[in-house]
């Protein structure tokens, strides 16, 4: 079944098909038409859930990371400082190594008060153990809500799981989306499963304290689930692909890499603005391809190498900054690549679409232009960055 929905609906249904028996959440711009979809499909008994209504984004989090304790598959929704207020949690989740599913719908971190996206929210989560993928469009938001139960209660991964949405540019804006058959869904999601449920049938401390050793061992293993997770996200999206029709290439898509001497590296919605200039630079000459980051944590490092190994140059746009360093993907490429070689190809980071600034196909065509001119001329740096604020 085909429907017209926005890019919140889209994680609303994709949500309704996974049946999860806790939803909580706090209102927040953008986010608010998630949960507020889902409140209508529990209303009109669509989906047989709990919906809390808490006070605050962190209350939202603990609630569902109790009832996920408790055996409970579980669902949650922020934006920006709301994200940020569940902070703790966040950490809380990951650790006890309890799958729960939670979209965040990007807004820029205020202040000033800014209602527009960037990466800025979701990136900041990125050493919190959770598995984070970013979607570009509705279909995929719907696609990877789903997929998101299924990654995160596999036995090797027991993870948390965030999907990133622009806000507004995504969120709200309609699309069409394809849903797939609930009983075949059903089948295919199965029961939930985690590691240990807190029922009281037995003694089970959570929380508590841990000599060093201990706490490190249990670090350890959200790095080695995280490298699990890299298999099992391929393989899940090849299931997701046989069944439903849509495989997107597990945790990274290429767009004309065969042939590519020069590699446009980006995440989230403007990758489609992207990825026309692409094309249009290819009519003109240039041998450009372009590598999305659906994963970015666990890092695809592996899947990017592949990509990249004997190209000219690697330019990465990063709608997010590390203030005093560079964009965040851009410092995870140059950091994973150099495990692979010393001698990497040009490495070039553009930072752009900060706070909400619009950023279209001739902007992405004129700055890759401009890169690979000089590069090709030897009037290029080694290692290049620039903010592009753009200005209309």
């Amino acid at each position: 079944m085909k429907v017209a929905l926005t890019g919140n609906y889209a994680v609303a249904y994709a949500v309704k098909l996974a049946k999860p028996g806790v939803i909580a959440a706090y209102p927040i711009t953008p986010q608010t038409p998630v949960v507020e979809k889902l409140a209508e499909m529990v209303e009109q008994g669509e989906l047989n859930a709990r919906m809390i209504r808490v006070e605050s984004e962190h209350s939202a989090l603990a609630a569902c990371f109790g009832a996920a304790v408790a055996g409970v598959r579980t669902f949650t929704a922020t934006s920006s400082q709301g994200l940020l207020y569940m902070h703790e949690f966040v950490h809380w989740v990951s650790r006890a190594r309890i799958p729960v599913v939670m979209v965040i719908v990007s807004r820029t971190i205020n202040t000033p008060w800014n209602i527009w996206p960037d990466h800025s929210d979701f990136v900041d989560q990125r050493d919190a153990g959770w598995i984070m993928a970013y979607a570009m469009d509705n279909q995929e938001a719907f696609d990877l809500t789903l997929q998101a139960f299924k990654i995160g209660e596999d036995p090797a991964v027991y993870l948390p799981v965030m999907i990133g949405i622009e806000g507004f540019i995504i969120g709200h804006t309609t699309m069409p989306v394809e849903i797939p058959d609930e009983q075949l869904v059903d089948q295919w999601l199965g029961e939930r499963k985690q590691p240990y449920v807190i029922d009281g049938s037995e003694p089970l401390g959570l929380g508590g304290l841990t000599f060093p050793e201990d706490t490190e061992d249990m670090f350890y293993g959200i790095q080695e689930a995280m490298e699990n997770a890299k298999e099992v996200i391929k393989r899940v999206d090849d299931e997701y692909g046989k069944l439903f029709g849509r495989k997107y290439g597990g945790l990274i898509s290429c767009y004309e890499c065969n042939d590519a001497k020069y590699i446009a590296v980006i995440m989230g919605a403007w990758s489609g603005d992207l990825i026309e200039a692409i094309y249009k630079l290819r009519d003109d000459g240039y041998p450009v391809g372009a590598l999305r980051i659906r994963f970015y944590r666990p890092f695809p490092v592996e899947d990017v190498w592949e990509i990249v190994r004997g190209v000219k140059g690697v330019v990465v746009f990063d709608r997010a900054i590390s203030f005093g360093a560079w964009g965040q993907i851009y410092t995870d490429m140059v950091t994973g690549l150099s495990l692979y070689t010393r001698n990497l190809p040009h490495m070039a980071n553009i930072v752009a679409g900060i706070a909400g600034v619009n950023v279209v196909s001739e902007d992405f065509y004129n700055m890759i232009k401009s890169y690979v001119d000089m590069v090709e001329a030897g009037k290029m740096e080694r290692n290049f960055f620039r903010w592009e604020r753009i200005r209309r």
